[in-house]
């Protein structure tokens, strides 16, 4: 059972289900939350229009629900969901884009993977006399590629015959020169995280029954 404010509100945090990235708060009444499990799609109540609103409406960034979950308490909501587009009204990934005196920051990332992607791409920007990264971008796509080759032969020999330590090493070698290929190529690492939770979803559907 939720527990409700003297207003009969909730406060729902937004998070994206496959970044984990915090993308907004708001408030539901019963309705919303009605609407929200009822639809699969994100539904608030304004307090300052003092009306429900399905969050995209006019925009179609639309929330697409994957799973809400209660704190402790049962007095807070997290949504876990699919943003359709940028979810702040700035056209922002995420509404958490400033500091507390108002300047402008990177969206919080979700991950360390994310924060580390968004490291990497900014050091395309960096001298390749000073930065590894930068001496790779440098190198060009082909050069990428064969250092994610290279890392993952060195990684499955770790994995055959040496210690857990050496594999955790090589792990790391692999993601990192993974996430400079993806950047090298212009794809997003939530595209790959999209095709492995699609894969999931697949492998997890119950088998149809023969006709």
């Amino acid at each position: 059972m939720l527990t409700l404010d003297t207003q009969g509100l909730i406060p729902a945090i937004v998070q994206d289900a496959l970044s984990g990235r915090i993308l907004m708060l708001g408030w539901m009444n019963e309705e919303a939350l009605r609407r929200t499990l009822s639809s699969g799609e994100v539904w608030f109540w304004s307090r300052s229009r003092q009306t429900l609103w399905h969050k995209g409406e006019t925009s179609g960034n639309v929330l697409r629900v994957r799973e809400l979950r209660a704190d402790c308490d049962a007095d807070c909501l997290l949504i876990r969901a699919e943003p359709a587009g940028p979810t702040c009204h700035t056209g922002r990934e995420s509404c958490f884009w400033q500091d507390i005196e108002g300047n402008a920051l990177l969206p919080p990332a979700g991950s360390f993977l994310d924060e580390l992607a968004e490291v990497i791409a900014a050091r395309r920007l960096a001298s390749p006399q000073e930065s590894y990264t930068a001496r790779l971008f440098n190198a060009g796509q082909l050069r990428i590629a064969q250092k994610v080759g290279e890392e993952g032969l060195e990684l499955a020999l770790a994995g055959a015959a040496q210690d857990d330590e050496r594999v955790i090493e090589e792990s790391a070698d692999l993601l990192f020169h993974l996430l400079v290929l993806l950047n090298e190529r212009g794809i997003p690492l939530r595209e790959v995280l999209a095709r492995l939770a699609a894969r999931h979803a697949a492998a997890t559907q119950p088998a149809q029954s023969p006709a």
